[in-house]
């Protein structure tokens, strides 16, 4: 039943007006499901709530290996981030997308920035533009869009945040736009072009990356 997150983590972010319609596709690449046989999910029950003594990760630091939420999700990807030397007129703070590479650039600023492997949206369904960061959330729940529904009726209307949610452990939601930056429970997806349009990350790179990036801050996704 740990595969039912991984299958939904692919669908949390469905494409407004700039997608082509998924039908297009003979074989849904998220699900490799036949588009016209509806695939039947069963969602693990939600776990019991943690016991008050403990701790869920914070903002203060990247997860923990050891942390009882963290240390369930696979965290890691064949991708490390690293400092490298980072050219253009970006302030301090701004987030760099670059869906042809598959990376995020978090600008330091000096000729600086932090390099993030990340998940892009599958061909039909790419976007570009320049968005702020207007909110961010640990653990976030998860509420499927009416759109999603509509072609999907057996996803779960409600998922609460936690190791089954396909939003991970962090996101950050771009304008008023459906899109997100956020974790994934599927870290080898990383580096790959196979979601609806948001950008994912290891669960670890985005814990780490929500510490750094502001409410505010100037997100630029460059096609």
């Amino acid at each position: 039943m740990r595969r039912i997150a991984p299958a939904l983590s692919g669908l949390v972010c469905m494409v407004g007006a700039w997608a082509s319609p998924a039908a297009a596709y003979e074989i849904d690449p998220l699900t490799r499901q036949p588009l016209d046989n509806a695939l039947v999910l069963r969602v693990r029950p939600q776990a019991e709530p943690a016991p008050a003594d403990v701790a869920v990760p914070t903002a203060n630091a990247s997860l923990n290996p050891a942390d009882p939420m963290a240390s369930a999700v696979p965290q890691m990807s064949a991708i490390q981030r690293e400092q490298v030397a980072f050219g253009g007129n970006y302030a301090p703070g701004t987030i760099v997308v670059s869906t042809a590479e598959r990376r995020l650039y978090y600008v330091l600023g000096g000729g600086q920035a932090l390099r993030y492997g990340v998940g892009v949206g599958r061909p039909g369904f790419t976007w570009g533009g320049t968005q702020t960061i207007t909110m961010k959330r640990e653990w976030p729940d998860w509420r499927p869009p009416a759109e999603m529904l509509r072609r999907r009726p057996d996803l779960p209307r409600f998922m609460k945040g936690g190791m089954e949610n396909p939003l991970g452990a962090r996101a950050m939601y771009l304008g008023g736009s459906i899109y997100r930056i956020h974790g994934s429970n599927e870290p080898e997806t990383i580096g790959t072009a196979v979601s609806s349009g948001c950008i994912r990350m290891t669960n670890d790179d985005v814990a780490d990356l929500y510490t750094r990036a502001k409410v505010g801050a100037k997100v630029i996704v460059q096609r």
